[in-house]
């Protein structure tokens, strides 16, 4: 399959869910600090499940930011390979409930699974209904931006910095 993007940066998380949303909050707050160069996408993947399907396989490269349910601090911060992240997801289940980790199995078995890096943070409050996610994690964005800038600086993307006045 011909590759779309070179790499995608993908936010993951309900955000009816407070800190379970912190992919997705994280990604938009990205998008209004930086602009990213040809060939990098930055998508917000909510709880979409097979619809991302063509998106993680329409890349070379893929960096997904997410909560991720551990017995640490809240606020921790993760980095995982592929092959590590596996260690930590719940087995694929079925097409009535698709995990990310079903979409990546999937991508697995047609041969277009990309080179994948998870970059996460332990919620402080999780499975609670609420719009807002808590000052902890809210807090970790910039050092979230710090490992994403990072991350794109290892595939060669500097990212353009958006004015913050």
């Amino acid at each position: 399959m011909a590759k779309d993007f070179h790499l995608t940066i993908l936010g993951l998380g309900n955000i009816l869910l407070g800190d379970e949303g912190f992919g997705v909050h994280f990604v938009r707050w990205f998008e209004g600090r930086h602009r990213l160069p040809e060939g990098v996408k930055l998508l917000d993947g909510g709880t979409l499940g097979y619809v991302l399907l063509d998106k993680v396989c329409g890349c070379n490269h893929l960096i997904v930011i997410d909560a991720i349910k551990l017995a640490d601090a809240p606020g921790s911060l993760y980095r995982f390979t592929q092959e590590e992240m596996e260690l930590h997801m719940p087995p694929p289940t079925s097409a009535h409930e698709v995990k990310f980790a079903d979409v990546l199995c999937k991508a697995e078995m047609m041969g277009d699974l990309p080179e994948v890096v998870f970059l996460c943070a332990v919620p402080e409050r999780y499975g609670e209904m609420d719009l807002e996610m808590t000052e902890t994690l809210k807090n970790r964005f910039p050092e979230v931006e710090r490992l994403l800038l990072a991350e794109l600086a290892r595939h060669g993307v500097a990212p353009e910095a958006l004015s913050r006045a």
